[in-house]
């Protein structure tokens, strides 16, 4: 362990982000410096907070088994080679787990049940930062091939995880991906202000190093068919994420001004990397209002402000959750608590317990929302009367989430079974009905968090190492039975 007395002398501190009236005025991290230098100064005091506490419960909160008491002590230790050693270890990218990941690993800490948590996810993204400051992040080819060739269908961070795992154990890896870049929605999904996409590219470049290959622009299942792929390739990887979107289907859905969240933010993105896109989608002068309280519906907010909208609205169909953690949520659980995103400090209007019954218009394009206020007893919602009314908006945005993969195309090509809720059926080796196919991600598990995208592609490709060689000696972090961790 680091200090044996810190946790109960030295009080938690998290890393500072910009004031709000900069960091609006540009697409930047929100943290002076990016993420990984903002609590530099005192990190290793934060580090030092980690306990001897026996039985470390973040490694059960954390999908991918961080060794977190290990680095935490490397860090305090001043051994940053170390710490990135053992980091490395279990999770490929941690500067996206860093920057993005809710952190149930903090809420299952030790220290957590009856002081504030060591700042696990602070640590991990100082150690990776200052890990490729120093050089220390170097591309780590396979010694020998094995003369065999797998196909990873989408560059997600599932599809990175295990194209990345396999390379290494030395086969003949190509990712595919119908986008013009690799990353999935790590790049056209994730605004610039939460992750800067250098993050991706330096990750893709040192994969190229090591031998992946990847064939961006080709949609598996059009350009090129399911069959061909399978027979090209001894094995291929299904990573194509949970993308069928959510929808609203209430009087006056067809009215111009509502989108998918999914179409206006790769559109930002372009737009804030320098690139041109016709017909933007853009908040800029309007009343926005944002359908869905999660981390999507958070990012919109976030680019909205910096469009320059002229009032947001969030509307989340849910209670508003408490800022205590629930009973029936006790310690180590992720509790569902009243969470503030750097989006949310910067301005926008959460309201809760509402539900859209109708989009107002006027020569075609959206004005307004007709909403009611809902509540839910023993289970099921009511409308509570005389709560009707109606909120502007000239922009309306679904944030609703996913609720699984496309069938049409490749999965239908495949001839792969789903399972009962319309994900991609798999078995303990993350195989598919069909011999040789393999999915891991947000397509067999269902929408879930970048962290559970990275364990299943570790996972999955120990499954696909074993297919193609018998034996494997690659981790294998989570069985693909676990649940998706509800955030």
């Amino acid at each position: 362990m680091a200090d044996p007395k810190a946790f109960m002398r030295t009080p938690r501190e998290v890393a500072e982000r910009r004031p709000i009236e900069e960091r609006t005025g540009d697409w930047q991290e929100v943290y002076p410096g990016g993420a990984g230098r903002a609590l530099l100064p005192i990190i290793t005091e934060q580090a030092g907070r980690c306990m001897d506490c026996g039985i470390p419960f973040c490694h059960s909160g954390c999908p991918l088994g961080n060794l977190i008491p290990e680095w935490n002590d490397l860090v305090w230790r001043d051994d940053w080679e170390g710490a990135i050693e053992r980091l490395h270890a279990t999770n490929n990218f941690p500067e996206f787990t860093g920057r993005l990941c809710p952190a149930p690993c903090e809420t299952a800490c030790v220290v957590a049940i009856n002081r504030d948590a060591v700042t696990i996810k602070n640590v991990e993204v100082s150690i990776i930062d200052k890990a490729w400051e120093r050089g220390l992040v170097r591309p780590e080819p396979p010694e020998w091939l094995t003369g065999k060739t797998v196909a990873v269908i989408g560059s997600g961070p599932a599809g990175l995880a295990a194209a990345q795992q396999l390379t290494r154990a030395g086969h003949t890896v190509a990712v595919y991906e119908r986008d013009d870049k690799p990353g999935g929605l790590l790049r056209y999904g994730i605004p610039e202000f939460k992750m800067e996409k250098v993050q991706v590219d330096r990750r893709i470049e040192q994969m190229r190093r090591e031998g992946t290959v990847f064939r961006s622009n080709v949609a598996v299942g059009d350009d090129l068919s399911g069959a061909a792929v399978r027979e090209r390739y001894d094995a291929v990887v299904l990573a194509v994420g949970s993308t069928v979107r959510r929808d609203l289907p209430v009087p006056g859905r067809e009215l111009a001004g509502i989108h998918q969240a999914m179409e206006y933010l790769p559109q930002s993105n372009r737009v804030s990397l320098g690139e041109e896109v016709a017909d933007q989608i853009t908040a800029a002068g309007k009343d926005v209002v944002i359908i869905g309280g999660g981390d999507t519906g958070a990012d919109c907010l976030g680019t909205a402000i910096r469009q320059g909208a002229r009032s947001i609205t969030q509307l989340e169909i849910m209670p508003r959750p408490t800022d205590e953690r629930p009973d029936n949520q006790p310690w180590p659980t992720y509790p569902m608590i009243y969470r503030v995103a750097s989006a949310h400090e910067e301005g926008g209007e959460r309201t809760y317990s509402v539900s859209t019954k109708e989009f107002l218009g006027d020569g075609g394009s959206v004005r307004g929302l007709r909403i009611v206020e809902v509540e839910f007893v023993d289970g099921a919602m009511t409308e509570v009367d005389g709560t009707e009314r109606d909120i502007p908006a000239q922009l309306v945005l679904f944030a609703m989430g996913f609720t699984g993969p496309e069938r049409e195309g490749l999965v239908e090509q495949l001839g792969v079974d789903l399972d009962e809720r319309g994900n991609v059926a798999r078995d303990k080796t993350y195989m598919t009905s069909v011999d040789g196919v393999f999915v891991a991600g947000d397509a067999g598990r269902g929408q879930s968090l970048i962290v559970w995208a990275l364990a299943e592609g570790r996972s999955c490709a120990a499954g696909v190492d074993a297919y193609l060689g018998g034996t494997s000696g690659l981790p294998a972090p989570i069985p693909p039975t676990a649940r998706p961790l509800a955030v």
